[in-house]
C-alpha cells in the first residue's frame, strides 16, 4: 500500500494537515496522508485512544459480497477496501464468511442469495466439513470464501502505531472545534456523529452488541443468521470470545443496550447453536453509527478545500476507511474525482 500512496504524494506539494478524530476513519486518513509525504497531526479528544469512538464497538467483517445485499456499490468499493487492508494489516483472518437461515426463514435465504450472488452454496455435509460445530444444524449455507475479519481493538492499535511510525504527530486529550483550525492548514474532519452540526443530513443509527465467551463451540469465520426482524452475525474472536451483533435501530438514543435487544441477540445466537446458551456474557455495548440518507460514507469538501469531512460510516466504516483515505489523498494530490468525493 505504501508504494501506491507515495505515488499519489509525489504529485502534490507537501501540506500541513490536521486529522480530527482517531476512530477508524481518522487513523486511516492520518496513516495514508503521512505516507504520501504530508505533515500530519492526528488530534483525538479522548485521553485514551478509541475509548469514545464508535469504532470500538465494531464486529469487523470485511465482507463486500455479503454487504452488497443492501448496497450494490459495496461489492466493488468493498473489494478495494479489503485489498488495502490485506496490504496493510498482517493479522487479517482470511477465512471467508457464511450465511445461514432456519427452515422457517428460507424465503430470507433465497432473497439474500439473489441479492448477493454468492460464489458457493454449501449443502449440510459441506457446511459440516467447513465448520464442524455447525454440522447438522442447517440444510445449506451461502459461502463467501474471499472475505475476512478481525478483532477491532488490536487492528486500531496497529494502525495508530503505524501512523506514528509514518511520521504523524498524535495528540490525545486534545479538544478541537472548527474555530480552532490553524492558518495555512487543511483539516480532515473524522469526528463521526460529533460533526452532525456541520452535516445537516447526518443521522445517528443505534447499534447494540454483545461479547460472550465459551469453550463449547468453535467457529473459524463469521456466520450470519438471517431473520426477517432480527438478523444476527457471530464473529469469532481470540480466546473463545464471540461478538454477537448487531441491531440497526433508527434512533439517536445513546443509552445502554436494552433488554429487548439483548434477548433478541441471545435468542438468535441460541438458534445458531444451543451451546451459546451456556456462554458467559463478557460485555454489552451500544453506540451510534453516523449515516447519510443513502447509508454510504463519503468525503465532503468544505471551505474552498480547507476542510474535508469524512463521515457516514454506517455499517461500512472499517471496510471503506482505506478507500476513503485514498480518495482524500488523490484529491489533495491532483484533485482526482471519485464517486465518494462530494463538492470538489
Amino acid at each position: 500500500m505504501a508504494t501506491d500512496v507515495e505515488q499519489l504524494g509525489r504529485a502534490a506539494v507537501s501540506r500541513t494537515i490536521t486529522v480530527v478524530g482517531a476512530g477508524i476513519f481518522g487513523v486511516w486518513q492520518a496513516l495514508t496522508l503521512s505516507r504520501a509525504g504530508h505533515r500530519v497531526r492526528l488530534v483525538e479528544q479522548s485521553a485514551e485512544p478509541f475509548t469514545a469512538s464508535a469504532s470500538r464497538l465494531a464486529g469487523v467483517m470485511l465482507s463486500p459480497g455479503c454487504e452488497s445485499e443492501a448496497e450494490p456499490r459495496i461489492r466493488i468499493l468493498g473489494r478495494q477496501g479489503l485489498d488495502l487492508w490485506r496490504a496493510a494489516y498482517p493479522d487479517l483472518l482470511n477465512t471467508g464468511s457464511l450465511v445461514v437461515a432456519a427452515p422457517r426463514d428460507h424465503a430470507e435465504f433465497t432473497r439474500f442469495a439473489q441479492a448477493t450472488v454468492p460464489p458457493e452454496t454449501l449443502d449440510a455435509k459441506a457446511l459440516g466439513t467447513l465448520e464442524p460445530d455447525l454440522s447438522g444444524r442447517f440444510a445449506s449455507a451461502l459461502y463467501f470464501p474471499d472475505e475476512a475479519h478481525f478483532e477491532p481493538s488490536a487492528a486500531l492499535r496497529f494502525l495508530l502505531d503505524a501512523t506514528r511510525s509514518a511520521g504523524a504527530t498524535v495528540e490525545l486529550g486534545t479538544h478541537w472545534t472548527p474555530s480552532s483550525a490553524r492558518a495555512n492548514e487543511i483539516v480532515v474532519d473524522c469526528r463521526g456523529y460529533a460533526a452532525a452540526d456541520t452535516l445537516p443530513h447526518l443521522r445517528g443509527v443505534r447499534g447494540e452488541r454483545l461479547v460472550i465467551r465459551t469453550d463449547e463451540i468453535r467457529l473459524s469465520r463469521p456466520v450470519r443468521l438471517l431473520h426477517p426482524q432480527h438478523p444476527l452475525y457471530v464473529v469469532p474472536w481470540p480466546d473463545g470470545h464471540f461478538l454477537i451483533g448487531a441491531t440497526v435501530i433508527e434512533s439517536e438514543d445513546t443509552g445502554p443496550i436494552t433488554v429487548r435487544s439483548a434477548l433478541a441477540l441471545l435468542g438468535a445466537a441460541y438458534t445458531l447453536h444451543p451451546a451459546f446458551g451456556e456462554a458467559a456474557i463478557v460485555e454489552a455495548g451500544a453506540g451510534l453509527r453516523p449515516a447519510f440518507p443513502d447509508n454510504m460514507p463519503r468525503a465532503k469538501i468544505l471551505d474552498d478545500g480547507r476542510r474535508i469531512v469524512v463521515n457516514g460510516a454506517f455499517r461500512h466504516g472499517f471496510l471503506l476507511a482505506p478507500v476513503l483515505a485514498r480518495v482524500v489523498a488523490g484529491y489533495l494530490a491532483d484533485a482526482t474525482p471519485h464517486e465518494l468525493l462530494i463538492g470538489a
